[in-house]
């Protein structure tokens, strides 16, 4: 995109005569749609609220201000280019529309949030659609603008920067009603930022080559679906925050944790995937009131990691396939995995289903006394085919009343939910 920026600034600012001009707008009829050529801000403060300015296949220089409710739409070949300093585009005005523009060359300032486009807290039912937001330290930031949707934009950061000098991909702050949506994310720090918000949508976006996909922090009552995360550190980081739908998103190839529950309470988890090796499908600590289920956790080094408390859960219609340790669970309580006498399906479970139910006939049980021995005292794990353990698993599973608590699915499923399946 740079090379095409510089041949696009070549062909049409060649000339000395172009430079030395000051302005051309040529007007429709109607008198609402403007044909810019020559400085774009300058244009913006001759323009009427719902104006529309029409943009050339051309680079005009930023940075930008929009102080009016103004629609700006550009074309395959729109460029705004800002000058490496603050924001390129800020917006200070509600109903403003930007479409279709690239849009790079923002400052690298985290202290003063600078952004490829800076939403304003004035800057309410904000349209960000159809962009290339690219080289900017933060993509999109939605600072306090209510009611704001980004949506259908490529936002690709700073890969020259390392991971944790970058900003994120779009940013929220304090911006109730906000949907991000069907966008593609790449290299920034986080794909989706969100701390102290309520009601937000975030639907159907790609984020790749990130810290975390989409961190969430005291953000409620809102809703997380439809999203694909491939190749990051975490998926997706739900932290302090209540009343979440979190549903069909997929996890895939994500390095530490498919998903991650930090004191986050009273979510709805369905209809999710995580696959390709994480290390922890899901890692929950001290979260409570949660129903999880019909979720697909496979091929992870844990399948579920609970701890610090994590209790009073409604685990139950979940497959866990082919993860090195299914559950781990360090604790002394029982823990009921099954819901309405249906439990979970897990992979590596052996039992008969003699009456045909769909329901094996055996209890499950991930985790014994020799589990959480080797969780506490890893190089125990040489001893694992001793015969003192091996006696010690056996008597386990003559006289149950030797665990010493920990999960147990009382109605372990025999198939895969119906509809659950690798995406």
């Amino acid at each position: 995109m740079g090379d095409r920026l510089g041949h696009i600034s070549r062909r049409l600012w060649g000339s000395a005569a172009y430079m030395a001009a000051a302005l051309f707008l040529s007007w429709s009829a109607s008198a609402e749609e403007i044909h810019v050529e020559g400085s774009l801000q300058f244009a913006i403060s001759r323009a009427n609220a719902g104006d529309v300015l029409k943009l050339g296949e051309r680079v005009y220089e930023g940075p930008l201000t929009i102080d009016r409710s103004i629609q700006i739409m550009g074309g395959d070949g729109t460029a705004i280019q800002g000058d490496g300093r603050g924001s390129v585009i800020t917006v200070q005005a509600p109903n403003v529309t930007l479409m279709n523009l690239a849009v790079t060359g923002s400052g690298l300032s985290l202290e003063t949030q600078d952004s490829g486009i800076f939403l304003d807290k004035s800057a309410t039912n904000a349209r960000i659609e159809g962009n290339r937001i690219f080289d900017n330290l933060i993509g999109v930031y939605v600072s306090g603008a209510k009611n704001s949707v980004v949506r259908n934009n490529h936002i690709v950061g700073r890969q020259d920067l390392r991971m944790n000098e970058r900003g994120n991909g779009v940013q929220i702050w304090s911006a109730p009603g906000t949907v991000i949506e069907n966008n593609t994310i790449e290299h920034g720090r986080d794909g989706i930022f969100v701390t102290t918000s309520s009601k937000n949508l975030f639907k159907g976006n790609r984020m790749e080559n990130l810290r975390f996909a989409i961190h969430y922090m005291y953000t409620n009552r809102s809703e997380v679906s439809d999203n694909i995360s491939i190749a990051n550190h975490i998926g997706y980081a739900l932290m302090s925050s209540t009343d979440l739908v979190v549903e069909n998103n997929t996890s895939q190839n994500d390095r530490d944790r498919g998903f991650l529950l930090n004191y986050a309470n009273r979510l709805t988890m369905s209809q999710n995937v995580v696959t390709g090796g994480s290390e922890k499908c899901i890692f929950i600590y001290n979260s409570h009131r949660n129903r999880i289920y019909r979720n697909l956790l496979s091929d992870c080094l844990v399948g579920i990691h609970f701890t610090a408390g994590s209790q009073k859960n409604i685990i139950s219609k979940n497959a866990f396939i082919s993860n090195q340790t299914q559950v781990k669970y360090v604790g002394t309580r029982w823990l009921e995995w099954s819901a309405d006498g249906v439990g979970n399906y897990w992979s590596d479970h052996v039992a008969f289903d003699l009456d045909k139910n769909g329901i094996a006939d055996a209890i499950y049980r991930p985790n014994d006394i020799t589990d959480q021995i080797i969780w506490k005292y890893p190089s125990a794990r040489l001893l694992m085919n001793s015969p003192a353990v091996q006696i010690l698993k056996y008597a386990q599973n003559q006289f149950p009343a030797l665990h010493p608590g920990g999960v147990i699915d009382s109605a372990p499923l025999m198939q895969i939910p119906k509809g659950l399946s690798r995406k």
